[in-house]
């Protein structure tokens, strides 16, 4: 089966985290228990102090002393630098940032989707909207800082929904990127949650006692990338980190996707084409 190798020259690619700006969050963070929230200001803008720290170690691990310096400033000084871009507080923003070696930040801000801002904080039963379908990459990508941390080198992701026949960000659907050993990596926009299972590998026993959360999403030891959207699922105990493969999928089995635009919303894992 045929790999891919991300790969980029190092002077020719940004540091990148998407995020929404949400009017609804602050008054929904007041009314809700959020002791896991991670942002002290409550600002709009999801999940905030997580970008930043995710921007930062991209910026370090690729030795950029500049933009690193320009990521060390304080959450509120960096939430004001947002706000800038922002044309109209009244309305939900995508917000794409982007950060060149030389710090240098730009942020691309485009209309979101409207949401139920509820799905910003954690899955629920009552999310009843129609599940993503959710398939797998038919090739192999080899882990790479460019898989780890989130950059504009994005030709393995953008090759992967070309494979799965995604045609726009709009699409309800979603493709799991794989690496070399059949492990899960992510999804190709998103972080996966899979239903709790048996580890092949560690034998491990699930009972009433020792289960932990019903929900697992691969460790970044497979791969994948360090999203904020994962990195809170973590932190409020949704979730347990897991390792799974590919032949550990079930066909029609729902699954959870997130990233920090949408939040959490409902998958469902095709694995055989449906019959015309």
């Amino acid at each position: 089966m045929a790999t891919i190798t991300p790969s980029q020259d190092s002077e020719s690619f940004q540091i990148i985290s998407s995020l929404r700006y949400e009017p609804a969050l602050p008054e929904l963070l007041r009314t809700q228990p959020t002791d896991a929230y991670p942002d002290p200001l409550r600002s709009p803008y999801y999940l905030l102090p997580y970008h930043q720290e995710r921007l930062l170690k991209a910026a370090e691990c690729f030795g950029w002393s500049k933009a690193a310096t320009f990521l060390q400033q304080d959450v509120e000084s960096f939430a004001e630098h947002l706000n800038s871009f922002i044309p109209d507080r009244t309305k939900p923003w995508r917000l794409r940032i982007v950060i060149d070696r030389d710090g240098t930040c730009t942020v691309e801000v485009n209309a979101a989707l409207p949401i139920d801002p509820l799905s910003l904080l954690l899955p629920s039963e009552m999310n009843q909207t129609t599940p993503w379908l959710v398939t797998v990459d038919s090739q192999r990508t080899v882990p790479s800082p460019f898989t780890t941390h989130k950059t504009t080198s994005r030709d393995h992701y953008t090759a992967a929904r070309l494979r799965a026949k995604i045609t726009s960000p709009q699409d309800p659907a979603e493709v799991l990127i794989v690496n070399p050993h059949g492990q899960i990596m992510e999804g190709s926009i998103t972080t996966a949650y899979f239903r709790r299972r048996k580890s092949a590998s560690t034998q491990v026993k699930l009972n009433q006692e020792d289960a932990g959360p019903a929900w697992i999403t691969p460790p970044l030891s497979s791969g994948g990338n360090a999203g904020t959207t994962r990195r809170y699922a973590l932190a409020r105990g949704f979730c347990s980190e897991q390792a799974i493969t590919v032949a550990e999928l079930i066909d029609g089995e729902e699954c959870w996707l997130s990233n920090g635009v949408r939040g959490f919303f409902r998958g469902r894992i095709l694995l055989d084409e449906p019959k015309p």
